[in-house]
């Protein structure tokens, strides 16, 4: 079968809930993938930052492979050796307390929320079902109900109310509105360092330490959302580090399994995670024992084989190689680390196309910005060989 048949299948026998490149990929390693047509390109999306340490990572495979034959799946209701590791190698990373294992991202917003509402409940004392989250306009932070429902992009709601009262939406970045927002009853503050979905937006330098700084004055709860921006994408172990602040609750995922296994976690205090009790929240496989093996080789390898350094020292390269770039085409580059934003005048959709057709894959978010965030192995070479195709693409209209 090639490319076409598959695309024919998927569209007559899938739901259309994505838009993708009509590249049909069937294997990987490294920064590289391969298509069923035998072309090959490099990965500039690295699956939404899942794939950090590249595609197959050989080490993470061989304790797939390994866990796989011992055991995959207890349930919670029974312990396994490889939970109580993790939790300890995450503690041991981030200086967090506990840790409350889950699998998709999505679940882990959804637990940080559940967390924050308990502990205003039962710790700062807000009355029953009167608890207030602040989170910032352009947010992305899932695809619940609960999620889209405080989220200001109109598409990811149509259709899907009643939505969950208890949020307040205030905008990216600014601080002051941070301050008026929060009342007797906000126990918490959820917001990304970078928003990557609204394509790589950096805040004003000092937000995140004033905005810990209100948080702490008025004991709300900071929680970052690092399911993106965490793990060496912006060039530092976590994006909160750049403002050298510490949240309140550390909300993790897609990179922590290196793209083998969906395994997320919400990381916190005893005071705050100790609020939840037996029976409080689960999850079948939340803390299954294949997840939380790959888990930790997966962070192992990310940390000896310092790839997070290797993000911040090619990631300023490649950032002030694209920003010299000069095309009518382009209205803006940002971004921090190997995570960058090329925003234009016009739609981003033709030029992903078209840098395909180059070799290069990377996607469109909301509509006029290309995301780039390659998987944190790439090469110096492997840069400059995107930076032509990406300058060639760029120069002309589409």
């Amino acid at each position: 079968m090639q490319t076409q048949d598959f695309v024919d299948l998927e569209s007559q026998y899938g739901a259309h809930n994505y838009r993708p490149l009509d590249v049909v990929i069937e294997r990987a390693e490294g920064v590289w993938v391969y298509d069923v047509d035998g072309k090959r390109y490099l990965d500039c999306l690295a699956a939404y930052s899942a794939v950090n340490q590249g595609h197959c990572h050989p080490k993470i495979l061989r304790t797939l492979e390994e866990q796989a034959r011992k055991v995959t799946l207890t349930s919670r209701a029974f312990r396994n050796d490889q939970l109580p590791l993790l939790c300890k190698d995450l503690h041991d990373l981030t200086g967090f307390d506990m840790v409350l294992p889950m699998n998709s991202g999505t679940e882990a917003v959804e637990s940080a929320i559940k967390v924050a509402r308990k502990w205003g409940y039962k710790v700062k004392g807000i009355p029953q079902d009167q608890a207030e989250v602040i989170v910032c306009a352009n947010n992305f932070h899932g695809r619940t109900v609960t999620i889209v429902g405080f989220s200001t992009d109109e598409h990811y709601r149509d259709g899907f109310g009643p939505f969950a009262p208890g949020f307040k939406v205030i905008p990216y970045g600014d601080a002051e509105a941070l301050r008026s927002a929060i009342t007797p009853n906000t126990c918490a503050f959820l917001v990304e360092p970078i928003q990557g979905e609204a394509g790589i937006l950096i805040p004003p330098a000092g937000f995140l330490r004033e905005a810990a700084e209100i948080c702490r004055q008025n004991r709300v709860l900071l929680m970052t959302d690092e399911i993106q921006s965490g793990l060496g994408r912006t060039g530092k172990l976590f994006a909160y580090m750049h403002e050298e602040i510490t949240p309140d609750v550390l909300i993790v995922g897609k990179a922590l399994a290196g793209g083998f296994y969906p395994v997320s976690a919400v990381l916190a205090s005893r005071e705050i995670l100790g609020v939840i009790t037996p029976g409080d929240h689960g999850s079948t496989f939340g803390g299954n024992p294949l997840g939380c093996a790959i888990a930790r080789t997966a962070l192992r390898v990310l940390i000896e084989e310092k790839m997070v350094e290797q993000s911040a020292d090619l990631g300023a390269y490649f950032l002030s190689r694209l920003q010299s770039l000069r095309s009518p085409a382009i209205k803006e580059i940002r971004g921090k680390g190997l995570w960058i934003g090329i925003e234009l005048h016009g739609k981003a959709r033709p030029y992903c196309e078209a840098l395909m057709h180059e070799g290069i894959l990377c996607k469109e978010t909301h509509d006029h910005v290309i995301r780039i965030g390659p998987p944190l192995v790439v090469k110096r070479e492997e840069l400059d060989w995107a930076f032509e195709r990406i300058a060639k693409v760029t120069a002309t209209s589409q």
